[in-house]
């Protein structure tokens, strides 16, 4: 029998199950903060901050959809409500003219330097301060690897958003 094949002890047993939970969860009670503090989804909030970390605050509607693990239906619905608000607004794209952007207006930009306060302390209090005396570098890289094996994106980078003020 292989180490793979090994059954979980205790401990894995317990860990693999927090996480798998933690996974559903945390995306409820992070969108759950901001509703009742801002009135924005976080879905909402994702898709400006993703805008305001690209170059032009622009990115293709498939593009924003895969950073924002949604479907580009999915993502058209939310650019649509966002565009509705004036908060994005869409743009032919130059390397394909069937193609849409979406593009962060400034409304857009003041939109999430308003929500920024409250999701910053929704993060805080249900996750990083759970992690105090933690080296966050050493458990980013083992969440990294993990998103690695499942097919997705490895290095997951720090940006400019979470500077916004």
């Amino acid at each position: 029998m292989t180490q793979e094949d090994q059954p979980l002890d205790p401990a894995e047993e317990r860990f693999f199950r927090a996480l798998a939970h933690l996974v559903s969860a945390l995306p409820k009670a992070l969108d759950a903060d901001l509703l009742s503090d801002q009135h924005l989804p976080l879905v909402n909030y994702a898709c400006l901050m993703h805008l305001s970390e690209s170059p032009g605050r622009m990115l293709r509607m498939s593009d924003l959809a895969a950073r924002c693990d949604l479907s580009v239906s999915g993502m058209t619905r939310v650019v649509s409500r966002l565009e509705h608000a004036g908060l994005v607004r869409r743009a032919r794209c130059d390397q394909d003219a069937r193609g849409a952007n979406a593009v962060l207006t400034d409304a857009g930009m003041a939109r999430l330097r308003e929500a920024y306060p409250a999701h910053l302390r929704s993060v805080r209090r249900r996750v990083v301060d759970h992690f105090v005396g933690q080296d966050l570098g050493s458990l980013a890289e083992s969440l990294e690897a993990v998103l690695e094996s499942c097919g997705s994106a490895g290095k997951v980078r720090a940006t400019e958003s979470y500077k916004i003020r």
